[in-house]
C-alpha cells in the first residue's frame, strides 16, 4: 500500500473524527512507513465542523465575539481557505451553550449571522454553513445579515422563534446586496419539512426544551413565516427537504440568503477534492459509530465509497457496531466492514474502551494488509 485516505465521520459520543485520523494514521505509519497518508476528518455540519475544515484543508482559523443564543456575549469561530469561509451554527447557537436554560421560542440565531456577515465583509465570495445542534427555531440569522422583517404597525423587529407570527412582511434587499457575488451552500443531512408532523418544531423542538404547547406554537409561526416565504418568491420553500432542519434555518438559507441545501458529506469531498485525492490511491479507511440500513441514505460512509467505487479504489469500513441492513454497502462501493468490538458487552461498557478498541482493530487490519505489501 503507497497511498491511503483516511476520511472517517464520529463515533458519536465517544471518538471524534479527529481522533480516529489520529489513531489511524500512526498505525499505518508503524507497519507502513513508506505510505503517503492523506487524513481528512468528516463532521455532518454540527459540533465540530470548523475543527475538521481547519484539519482537513489547513484552513485558517477566525475567532469573533458575537451575540450568543439569549444575546449574551460569545466566543465563536469560523475558518477560511481560499475564499471559502467555512461556519457552523453551533458555535453561536449550539444547543450546549444554553445548558439547562432551554427555550427554542426566545434563543436567537443572530450571531450566527453575525458570523457569516463577517465572513463577506473579509472578503469571501463562498459561504458554506454547517446546519447541526441549534438551540434555535427562529429568523435572527437574516436578520443579522440585513433582511427587515416588518410587524403590522410598521415596525422593523428581531423575529425569535414566538415572534414569527407578528411578521407581515420582510424585505431582503440588503441582505441581497451584501450577498451579491457570493455563493451559500449549507450542509444538510435532514429531509424534514419546515412544519407539520415531520416539520422542525414537532421532530426536533422537543429536544430544545419546548413542550407541546411550545411545539404547537413553533409550527404554527412557522406555517406563518412559510406562507410570507411563498408569497414573496413564489416557490414552496417550505416543503423542501430540509427545509426543516435547524430550526428551519434550512428554508431561511433558500428564501432569506439565497442559498442552497446541500448534503454534508458531498459538500465535504468537493471541498476538499476527493475525487482528485484519490488518483494512485490503494485504499480508504472510513467509519462511524454504528453502520445500518439508514448509513445506506446519505450518511458519510456511503458518500465516500460511492465516489471511491467510481475510481475503483477499495473502501474499508470500522464501525462501533454493525446494524441491520449494514451488508447493502456492498453494492455502493463498500469493500469490507469491521467492528471494534472485541467481546460481547454492553455499549455501556465498551464505549469507555472505544478508542482502545479502535487501535486493535485498525492493528490487525493494517498488519494483514502488510503482507501483500
Amino acid at each position: 500500500m503507497k497511498k491511503c485516505i483516511i476520511i472517517p465521520d464520529s463515533f458519536k459520543g465517544t471518538m471524534s473524527a479527529l481522533e480516529f485520523c489520529q489513531i489511524a494514521e500512526k498505525t499505518v505509519k508503524r507497519h507502513m512507513p513508506g505510505c503517503e497518508v492523506l487524513t481528512i476528518p468528516v463532521a455532518d455540519g454540527g459540533e465540530g465542523t470548523v475543527d475538521c475544515f481547519v484539519c482537513a484543508l489547513g484552513a485558517e482559523k477566525i475567532e469573533r465575539s458575537v451575540c450568543g443564543p439569549w444575546q449574551e456575549n460569545v466566543s465563536a469561530a469560523y475558518c477560511v481557505k481560499d475564499g471559502t469561509a467555512f461556519i457552523e451554527m453551533a458555535q453561536a447557537a449550539g444547543l450546549p451553550m444554553v445548558g439547562e436554560h432551554k427555550n427554542p421560542a426566545k434563543t436567537t440565531t443572530f450571531g450566527v449571522g453575525s458570523l457569516i456577515r463577517d465572513a463577506v465583509e473579509q472578503g469571501c465570495k463562498s459561504i458554506v454553513i454547517g446546519l447541526g445542534g441549534s438551540c434555535t427555531n427562529d429568523a435572527g440569522a437574516a436578520a443579522a445579515l440585513g433582511t427587515k422583517f416588518y410587524n403590522e404597525k410598521g415596525e422593523s423587529f428581531v423575529p425569535t422563534g414566538d415572534t414569527l407570527e407578528q411578521i407581515v412582511s420582510y424585505d431582503t434587499a440588503e441582505t441581497e446586496r451584501l450577498l451579491s457575488g457570493c455563493t451559500v451552500t449549507a450542509m444538510c443531512d435532514i429531509d424534514n419539512p419546515m412544519y407539520g408532523a415531520q416539520g422542525a418544531a414537532a421532530i426536533f423542538a422537543p429536544q430544545k426544551g419546548a413542550d407541546k404547547e411550545m411545539v404547537a406554537l413553533l409550527d404554527r409561526n412557522l406555517v406563518h413565516l412559510g406562507n410570507l416565504m411563498q408569497q414573496k418568491t413564489g416557490a414552496d420553500i417550505a416543503n423542501m427537504p430540509g427545509a426543516g432542519a435547524a430550526g428551519a434555518f434550512g428554508a431561511g438559507i433558500v428564501a432569506f440568503l439565497g442559498g442552497k441545501l446541500q448534503s454534508g458529506i458531498e459538500t465535504v469531498l468537493e471541498c476538499v477534492r476527493f475525487d482528485e485525492l484519490l488518483e494512485g490511491a490503494d485504499m480508504v479507511f472510513t467509519g462511524e459509530g454504528q453502520m445500518d440500513s439508514q448509513s445506506l441514505h446519505g450518511k458519510a460512509v456511503i458518500g465516500i465509497a460511492g465516489r471511491a467505487a467510481k475510481k475503483h479504489v477499495p473502501v474499508t469500513v470500522i464501525v462501533g457496531s454493525v446494524g441491520d441492513g449494514a451488508e447493502g454497502g456492498y453494492e455502493m462501493g463498500v469493500s469490507a466492514i469491521f467492528s471494534i468490538n472485541r467481546r460481547a458487552e454492553s455499549f455501556d461498557i465498551s464505549r469507555g474502551k472505544t478508542r482502545q478498541n479502535f487501535e486493535a482493530t485498525m492493528d490487525a487490519i493494517v498488519r494483514l494488509l502488510a503482507l501483500k505489501a
